[in-house]
């Protein structure tokens, strides 16, 4: 069975520490204050104080530098670099939009999708509307469907979504994975709050990335417009 130095549990979960029991090595983890579900801790063999309070990319961050007897870099980068695809080169004429998310709390409206595409196509740029699943393929249409040259392109792997990402003048889009990355990967970012909080799991990058809105307040069109530097 493979031995490992260290193995780092940092989602804090009953079912993660499980999990990371079946590894051999020292496992580390949260400590019973610090872990999402306090119980967790008893399956790690080193429990480490992390503040709650704190973004959980920082979280994560400084248990991996407890874990490991480091000091963590407060400058992020996360060393990510899209692959080289066929028209990898940058099209600061476009802008992605991500509308689609797991849990519907998270969703913003058609209807704003529609206006915001709008605004944006009045000021030269063309909307790229990515989607996954047959229902986020339908999504992506209906919105197209209410703009004049908007683009909603055959299903993308994630290689070929990273080069999309990382070529776009900008990515606005709601609580998903594909923000982060899009951040993650340097290009201007606009995340939209509506189901959860962005202090703790909003975009973190060390670069031109905006985090709107917030539980229970979804944010307006002007409000992304502003945040695009957009009029």
């Amino acid at each position: 069975m493979e031995s490992y130095d260290a193995i780092i549990d940092t989602q804090g979960l009953i079912k993660s520490a499980l999990i990371s029991c079946m590894a051999n090595g020292p496992r580390h983890g949260y400590g019973y204050s610090s872990a999402r579900e306090p119980f967790a801790s008893r399956f790690y063999q080193v429990r480490h104080r992390v503040a709650n309070s704190g973004h959980a990319v920082d979280r994560n961050r400084e248990l991996a530098a407890l874990s490991l007897g480091y000091r963590a870099d407060p400058t992020l980068d996360f060393g990510l670099h899209a692959p080289a695809t066929v028209g990898n080169e940058s099209n600061k004429s476009t802008i992605v939009l991500l509308h689609s998310t797991s849990r519907v709390d998270k969703l913003w409206s058609e209807s704003r999708w529609i206006d915001l595409g709008r605004r944006l196509e009045q000021a030269g740029l063309t909307c790229i509307l990515p989607w996954g699943s047959e229902g986020e393929r339908d999504r992506s249409r209906r919105i197209a469907a209410g703009l004049g040259r908007a683009e909603v392109p055959d299903r993308l792997s994630i290689p070929e979504l990273a080069s999309l990402l990382a070529r776009a003048k900008a990515v606005v889009g709601v609580d998903t994975g594909l923000v982060h990355l899009s951040a993650a990967l340097g290009t201007a970012v606009v995340a939209l709050f509506m189901g959860t909080d962005p202090l703790l799991t909003g975009v973190c990058s060390s670069g031109n990335a905006v985090n709107l809105g917030e539980i229970g307040r979804e944010p307006g069109v002007d409000d992304v417009l502003d945040a695009l530097k957009i009029s």
